[in-house]
């Protein structure tokens, strides 16, 4: 994507801080900070940033980085908006952000990911206001560039799945096996993953967010997978679960019907205007027919785009209804503590009149 691009989207968020009475809007999440200007998207650790961006209303952006990260900005940004900061000048940062803005200028912050310091310090040299979503509210609605690379990325994760059942060998561990797979993405093409892969066997399987460890693949056992890779940025999101063996257990046929009809169940309904909620509850509902609901222990999908994880959410507290745009997961699940656990994904874009399965 080009500098024009992250320039739209700027100047599309002017308006919302106009809405909100704010003079400018000063980005420290990473991803959104990537969204609206090209520059980097992660932070290497939670207690380092690789800088700030001030969005103002005028059009008088500016962002800010220190001397590592000077040339891959000037790539993103022009010189005359980039303010670099030596590490004895980070404690000015606030000085800074607040040298950038006209006197009395009211600056909204995204609270959500300010330190209690940073956010003394800033409130000390300007106004603040919170201002958390802002930036969401556009990441919300995907551009076609933004679904053709996460239908790219998803390309690649079916790839992976597909190689996967000559990767089941009895014998081979959960963590040998999440190797396998990112080593498979990165041969073809990724540049990582979207978050650390999900092995679970038999037992495993019943945590949904399972960590491999040295539990062994054996003959005649379940396996699920949770997995995904980062392509052009963007990512993508699949799980599925897998018998080894010549003859899956008449439980496991039983358990991964259950799952996918209740997927189908959800997929059935999703178009434009339907509930988020509602999206939920048809999986839900088919789960409480069969008695098995409690054995349902998470939400039915979430958004996924720059972040594995973000708006909207498919579960019970969910608010909103379906837009076109928008790119969710459907992962129903039932988990049996001792036996296993089947989760069964697909990623999902809405379209103007339904759905298109990626």
């Amino acid at each position: 994507m080009n500098s024009t691009v992250f320039a739209a989207r700027r100047d599309r968020l002017r308006p919302l801080l106009a809405e909100k009475g704010l003079d400018a809007l000063l980005i420290t999440y990473a991803a959104n900070r990537f969204y609206l200007s090209g520059f980097e998207l992660f932070d290497g650790q939670c207690n380092e940033s690789s800088g700030w961006l001030l969005v103002r209303t005028d059009g008088q952006d500016a962002l800010f980085t220190d001397p590592r990260y000077e040339d891959e900005a000037l790539r993103h940004w022009p010189a005359e908006g980039l303010v670099i900061y030596r590490g004895n000048e980070l404690d000015r940062l606030p000085e800074l952000v607040a040298s950038r803005l006209a006197p009395g200028a009211v600056v909204g912050v995204e609270d959500g990911t300010l330190s209690l310091r940073q956010a003394t310090a800033l409130g000390n040299a300007m106004t603040l206001r919170p201002a958390e979503g802002l930036v969401e509210r556009l990441r919300l609605h995907k551009s076609p560039e933004e679904i053709e690379a996460m239908r790219q990325a998803c390309a690649l994760n079916h790839a992976v799945m597909v190689r996967l059942p000559d990767l089941l060998i009895p014998g081979k561990t959960e963590r040998e096996l999440a190797w396998d797979i990112e080593q498979l993405f990165r041969g073809m093409g990724a540049s990582g993953l979207s978050f650390s892969t999900i092995v679970g066997v038999n037992g495993n399987a019943a945590l949904p967010h399972a960590r491999p460890d040295e539990t062994r693949i054996e003959e005649n056992c379940l396996v699920l997978v949770d997995t995904g890779c980062r392509l052009n940025h963007y990512c993508s999101d699949q799980t599925r679960a897998f018998w080894v063996g010549d003859t899956p257990s008449p439980r496991f046929l039983e358990v991964l019907d259950q799952v996918r009809t209740a997927q189908q169940k959800a997929l059935d309904i999703m178009r434009p205007g339907v509930a988020l909620l509602d999206v939920y509850l048809a999986a839900r509902n088919h789960f409480e027919s069969l008695g098995v609901a409690d054995r349902f222990t998470h939400g039915l999908g979430h958004g996924i785009g720059l972040e594995t994880h973000e708006a909207p959410s498919l579960n019970s507290r969910s608010k909103g209804v379906l837009e076109p745009g928008m790119v969710v997961t459907v992962e129903p699940g039932l988990y049996y503590p001792g036996w296993g656990g089947i989760r069964w994904e697909y990623m999902v874009v809405v379209t103007e009149d339904g759905i298109d399965i990626l």
